[in-house]
């Protein structure tokens, strides 16, 4: 597709949107939408695509792309509406940051650096962006809305820039075993608030524990997760040629099974 043929396209997604808000024969679903209402869209979205390219299903992820992109247009068309900016706002804001963090492609910098004095530069970057923008703190603009494990992630990393991180990864998995230990004990008060308290510092603590090792938790998590169903669904398939379903069959049944997909694996 050359330049001219894609500009075509995007123009045609936002008179398409416009014209599903324009309250004279617009779309009634449409017209009902807020930020809000939204949003919970846009996460999905994102997620999909995650899913397209961890499958490697090409067109699906294409097809994912597109539906990520309209939440875009939605969001700008909106806030068009309201006299906030507009799609072009959005799109030109995006590149002029871009340009502005590639100084060693679009600027006068040398391009001898390293792929991770890079990734420092884009952190300083972005940290002196948030300071012009009135965030002080290290941990300011860490987004709420983040999955709570993609939060660890980013709250830990800004923290260890400035220092505040273990020494050896071998401080990290012994205190993974403290917390497991504080959590087990928890469970003997019987306390759901110290339950839960302890539990939270544990996933917190195996955040820390994986970017150590260079993991993403989401990806480690989303693969546990992909596992975790190929083996059951094997486990229903062993049983169904039985003409069982696991509602019928015994944990120790189930368990044997397990095993055996885990094997052929």
């Amino acid at each position: 597709m050359t330049d001219r043929s894609a500009a075509s396209a995007m123009a045609s997604l936002i008179e398409i949107m416009a014209r599903l808000r324009d309250p004279d024969g617009g779309c009634p679903w449409d017209l009902e939408q807020t930020y809000e209402t939204i949003a919970p869209y846009t996460i999905e979205e994102a997620y999909e695509v995650a899913d397209a390219v961890q499958r490697r299903d090409w067109d699906d992820l294409r097809s994912e792309l597109g539906d990520l992109l309209l939440q875009v247009v939605y969001f700008a068309r909106m806030a068009e509406e309201d006299g906030h900016f507009d799609f072009e706002a959005v799109a030109r804001g995006i590149g002029d940051k871009m340009v502005a963090r590639h100084p060693h492609v679009f600027g006068n910098e040398g391009r001898g650096k390293s792929a991770e004095q890079q990734t420092r530069d884009w952190e300083a970057q972005k940290a002196a962006e948030r300071r012009r923008a009135g965030a002080s703190g290290t941990l300011d603009g860490v987004a709420l809305g983040l999955p709570a494990l993609t939060r660890a992630l980013k709250l830990q990393n800004r923290a260890a820039r400035v220092g505040f991180d273990w020494d050896e990864d071998a401080d990290v998995a012994a205190k993974v075993a403290e917390e497991a230990a504080e959590l087990a004990r928890a469970r003997g008060s019987g306390k759901v608030d110290d339950i839960e308290d302890e539990f939270g510092d544990l996933l917190f603590t195996l955040v820390n524990l994986g970017r150590r090792l260079e993991l993403d938790p989401e990806a480690a998590l989303r693969r546990a997760n992909a596992k975790f169903q190929r083996r059951f669904e094997r486990i229903e398939q062993a049983l169904d040629r039985e003409e069982r379903t696991p509602a019928e069959a015994t944990l120790a049944e189930m368990d044997a099974l397990w095993n055996a997909a885990k094997v052929e694996e």
